[in-house]
């Protein structure tokens, strides 16, 4: 029988418990942990994704500092921004909302960003630390998503033949250095692999990163695969995966859903990671 890997439950598990949690650190410490929220511009998906995350540490007991820009602010002027930040004690974590206007360096903005307020696990000294295992390292919201909702299932990745498809700095690398991490044989497709049902088709667990609607089909599984879907494709009869999901589902022995598996994951990590920062400065284990 396939187990749907439910991550809109777990998420408001979290939330919770870190509402829980941050609650008994104010208690202790007098302090609050503070996520910083930069947005530039009017785009509305990012104003609506922003929004949810400004309700979500309210709801948690966070402090939560808004820094709405103009679309034509100048680079300089968000770098004197994110240095502010920096240097703000109340502020634990800090989240620039991308995609940045084009006459803006995202690469120069996330550089700049203190290596321990980096909550969205993108700076390259972030991801060396993940490959490197270090447990107090931020590591980025999506594959610590997925980790800890194959934990909460209990799917052990020791020594299973893993294949991620999607080479992203965001999810596909990231993933990979922590399928390593856990003893798991690791593959990383992407658009130019020769023939993708040979690489998937054999492998125990299989992880689908690139925002191609029902890429995945029922032919190129195997029988109790474990199958994890983070696309997000918006389709006329709503949104789908990356995952063929009505036809790969009876093959699967887990599966994650599409909406209601990874999404809400990532956004609870967001949270952990702003938590885990606030601990990591105050010294507490």
């Amino acid at each position: 029988m396939t187990v749907i890997l439910d991550g809109k439950n777990l998420a408001k598990k979290i939330r919770k418990d870190i509402k829980e949690e941050v609650a008994l650190l104010k208690e202790k410490t007098g302090k609050n942990p503070g996520l910083a929220i930069v947005l530039v511009g009017e785009d509305p998906a990012s104003k609506i994704y922003v929004n949810s995350k400004i309700k979500g540490c309210k709801e948690i007991g966070m402090e939560s500092f808004e820094n709405f820009l103009p679309k034509d602010v100048t680079e300089e002027k968000l770098l004197e921004i994110i240095e502010k930040l920096n240097k703000d004690e109340r502020v634990n974590g800090i989240l620039v909302q991308l995609p940045l206007p084009s006459h803006i360096d995202e690469k120069k903005i996330i550089a700049a960003i203190a290596l321990e307020k980096d909550v969205d696990g993108f700076k390259p000294d972030n991801l060396g630390l993940l490959f490197l295992n270090d447990k107090k390292s931020l590591h980025s919201c999506t594959p610590a998503g997925i980790m800890r909702l194959l934990d909460e299932y209990n799917i052990d990745l020791k020594g299973l033949d893993a294949v991620i498809v999607g080479r992203s700095n965001i999810v596909g690398k990231p993933l990979a250095g922590l399928f390593i991490n856990r003893s798991a044989t690791v593959t990383i497709c992407n658009s130019h692999t020769k023939n993708l049902k040979e690489q998937t088709k054999n492998a125990d667990v299989v992880v689908m990163a690139v925002g191609k609607e029902k890429l995945l089909t029922e032919d190129m599984v195997k029988e109790g695969a474990v199958i994890v879907d983070v696309g997000i494709n918006r389709t006329n009869a709503g949104v789908v995966g990356d995952v063929d999901f009505e036809n790969v589902a009876p093959k699967a022995k887990y599966i994650t859903p599409v909406p209601g598996g990874v999404g809400p994951m990532t956004v609870a990590m967001l949270f952990h990671n702003t938590l885990k920062a606030f601990k990591n400065v105050n010294n507490i284990e």
